[in-house]
């Protein structure tokens, strides 16, 4: 009887957890956004045409962080509605 392992685990061959290179930048990005946060704990002041109000930098960094990352995703969410759009527009004609 075969054993099979399952996806992520290794088998008996030595193989084990297969991880992209974009996993591995992501998470070597994450671990310097970390850093800098601790390193920055200062509070400043940001001012934006009416708008001032006091933030500490750490929250600041994180802030910026995570709305790149929602434009990011969302640029690629658009670009593969395209691509399906074309798709389906290919296999009509």
């Amino acid at each position: 009887m075969v054993q099979q392992s399952s996806p992520g685990t290794a088998d008996a061959g030595g193989r084990g957890l297969r991880v992209s290179g974009g996993a591995v930048a992501s998470l070597i990005g994450l671990g310097l956004l970390v850093v800098f946060m601790v390193q920055n704990t200062e509070r400043i002041t940001l001012s934006f045409l009416f708008w001032s109000f006091t933030w500490p930098l750490w929250l600041l960094t994180l802030v910026s962080a995570l709305v790149g990352a929602l434009v990011w995703f969302g640029i690629g969410v658009m670009r593969r509605h395209r691509r399906r759009t074309a798709r389906r527009e290919d296999r009509r004609d």
